[in-house]
């Protein structure tokens, strides 16, 4: 019998916005196949034949994209759905027929994980120490920014404890998302909203049955645009140590620096230079005398001659002007235009718009980040705000849902102030309108 798996999917994906008001984070592509993918091969190469995608935003959507899987990878794919977000360890316990139906042990996995995964070794190391469960870890520079993982003096490998952002150094290894865990592990967990890293692993530890195994290689969160980048930089540079055929050969006159991924539907002009780090999916065009290091270019999209193109992300048949410059982790929704000679400086764009002016500051662009009491992005549309109210006081003392804050773009405070304040929770407004400017439409 095949052994069974869990990828917690999560729901909105708002960290990784605009990318994901057009389609479900797990579907976005990666190195030019849905990031998902990446998961799903590695599972089935190591014998998993069942896997559970824990979900509560759009599984439709998901179940259309990754049922097509199914024969090519020799794989079950069910769609658990979350009538509310259950955390990290409620999917475990709603999944409870399927991954506690015989005494196999079955995997877990964070959906923004990249890395080599180690299925193969983990799963001879969770059986070779007998307990209940192993959780993957990584070294990283600056543990204080992290939970770390503490292991008993007389064992390396058994967990003693976990510090939460230790001011001290105790350790350098983090959970890296990625567990092999018995069954009875099931039976530790209520069917409610409950987190496993807070509350089923420390109980775990406590009765010494968690072990952890050092990850070799690269990881990375790729769940926010940032990190996104620079997980397809690990990515692809781990490709090249590999010597694989994906990549596309430095003897190629555009290739400037190495570890560049092209879709063979794609065009590429005279006289660019691409690289080093880029990836340009499917029935992309890239015109004359392009430049293009460390960005990725997602099917479709177009990009002008001499435009140049720096830590960006280009969505979905968008199109990028003529010596027009991104930079700074600029990231373009779907089928987003930018001008000729436009400047983008950490902008983010939603789908469907046209950029003709400049953005020169990340936080006094288009779209600067929102959080509550603080500057910041509000990305979507005010649809349903029916939430608890967020105050915005960089803009005015304007009240806007927490669901809102989730999900819409709003202009800067510098292009005017809010024509209606939302004064009580309920407010069922589909836009906004900002005075003396612009009308921002919500997805």
């Amino acid at each position: 019998m095949g052994m069974k798996a869990l990828i917690l999917v999560g729901g909105f994906g708002t960290r990784l916005r605009p990318l994901t008001l057009t389609l479900p984070k797990p579907l976005v592509e990666f190195g030019n196949r849905p990031m998902i993918l990446h998961q799903i091969e590695a599972l089935a190469a190591v014998g998993v034949t069942e896997i559970v995608l824990a979900v509560n935003y759009r599984p439709e959507v998901m179940t259309a994209a990754l049922k097509k899987y199914e024969k090519e990878y020799n794989v079950s794919i069910t769609f658990s759905v979350e009538t509310e977000p259950l955390g990290t360890a409620g999917p475990l316990k709603l999944a409870e027929k399927i991954l506690g139906k015989d005494d196999e042990p079955f995997f877990v996995l964070n959906s923004d994980v990249i890395c080599d995964f180690p299925f193969k070794k983990l799963v001879e190391f969770h059986r070779s120490h007998g307990n209940e469960g192993t959780i993957v870890v990584t070294k990283v520079e600056e543990p204080s920014k992290y939970g770390v993982v503490v292991h008993k003096p007389d064992s390396p490998s058994r967990i003693d404890r976990f510090v939460e952002k230790p001011v001290e150094f105790v350790g350098n290894r983090i959970n890296a998302g990625i567990y092999i865990l018995n069954p009875s592990v099931l039976k530790r967990i209520e069917l409610r909203p409950t987190s496993i890293e807070q509350e089923t692993f420390p109980a775990i530890v406590k009765d010494g049955q968690l072990h952890s195994f050092d990850l070799e290689g690269f990881w990375m969160d790729v769940g926010q645009p940032k990190d996104f980048l620079s997980g397809t930089c690990l990515y692809l540079s781990s490709l090249s140590k590999k010597g694989s055929k994906l990549l596309t050969p430095n003897s190629e006159p555009f290739i400037h620096g190495g570890n560049v991924m092209i879709d063979p539907t794609a065009t590429i002009g005279k006289n660019c230079k691409i690289g080093p780090n880029v990836t340009i999916g499917p029935d992309v065009v890239i015109g004359d005398g392009v430049r293009l290091q460390r960005s990725v270019l997602l099917r479709g999209s177009k990009v002008k001659e001499h435009a140049w193109i720096k830590s960006t992300i280009v969505g979905w048949n968008s199109t990028v002007g003529r010596w027009a410059r991104l930079e700074n982790v600029s990231v373009l929704g779907d089928d987003v235009t930018i001008g000729d000679e436009v400047y983008c400086n950490g902008a983010s764009v939603l789908p469907h718009k046209s950029i003709k002016a400049n953005v020169e500051s990340k936080f006094s662009s288009f779209f600067p980040s929102f959080l509550p009491g603080r500057a910041g992005r509000v990305l979507g549309g005010v649809r349903g705000c029916d939430a608890d109210e967020w105050c915005l006081r960089s803009s005015g003392d304007y009240h806007v849902s927490k669901e809102a804050s989730h999900g819409g773009y709003a202009p800067p405070p510098s292009f005017g102030t809010l024509s209606s304040r939302c004064g009580t929770a309920g407010w069922k407004q589909d836009t906004w309108q900002w005075e003396g400017t612009r009308h921002v439409v919500g997805p």
